[in-house]
């Protein structure tokens, strides 16, 4: 994980703390969505799985030709590896994703009649489909209220204190054990973008977040931030 150094604090967290923080996060941000473009569950599906090592930017540049000439398994079969390649050169790791992507859609075609199966297990099961890829399928159209914990959702919620653990998965499941039900749908959103705009890794922005007299780590971070 990058940035300063994530604190260890103590877990769980008070309650309504918690209930607090995803208030005033519903209050700024009341319809979160990816910032990943894609038009169905299967150029979605692509998308997520072309973010890995890069960003949301650079994979939105890259798959506006890309899903143009194919944003369907069957099309992008056709295209095969070779055929993607130019449309994703740009992002990290494209040969290897190019793979991915084509397995990915050979198998939707042979196995599943060209439809994304929108259960994990199934995803999972899918080239370069892992666990945060599937949730953040599964999250996004509204099949199962998932976190996926990336980087950024790692670290706001180790500063916020709503995990400690030392691992994604175990960061997931300490989120979903204190997540307000009514709030966990959108919870993954919310902690991304909240991460991605404004708890940055290196100048967090403490004076224009909603939630740092909740923050038990916000000394030391606007101390990071203070040239802003």
């Amino acid at each position: 994980m990058t940035g300063a150094a994530i604190p260890v604090l103590a877990w769980p967290p008070d309650e309504d703390r918690v209930e607090a923080i995803f208030r005033r996060l519903s209050g700024v941000m009341p319809e979160p969505k990816t910032e990943l473009d894609y038009t169905n569950p299967f150029t979605l599906v692509a998308a997520v799985a072309l973010s890995a090592q890069a960003t949301d930017v650079a994979v939105n540049k890259a798959t506006r030709g890309l899903f143009a000439a194919a944003d369907t398994p069957q099309a992008m079969l056709a295209l095969g590896e070779e055929g993607v390649i130019p449309f994703i050169a740009s992002i990290g790791l494209y040969r290897n994703k190019a793979r991915n992507l084509i397995a990915l859609s050979r198998i939707l075609v042979e196995r599943h009649d060209g439809r994304v199966p929108l259960t994990r297990a199934a995803l999972q099961a899918l080239p370069g489909v892992g666990r945060k890829t599937a949730s953040v399928v599964l999250n996004e159209l509204g099949i199962e209220p998932a976190i996926a914990v990336d980087t950024h959702v790692f670290r706001v919620s180790h500063r916020l204190g709503l995990a400690n653990a030392a691992t994604p998965d175990k960061v997931e499941q300490q989120l979903h054990r204190i997540v307000p039900e009514d709030y966990l749908p959108k919870a993954h959103h919310w902690l991304i973008l909240h991460g991605r705009y404004v708890c940055t890794a290196r100048r967090p922005n403490c004076s224009g977040c909603v939630i740092s007299d909740l923050c038990p780590s916000r000394a030391g971070l606007a101390a990071m931030g203070e040239a802003r």
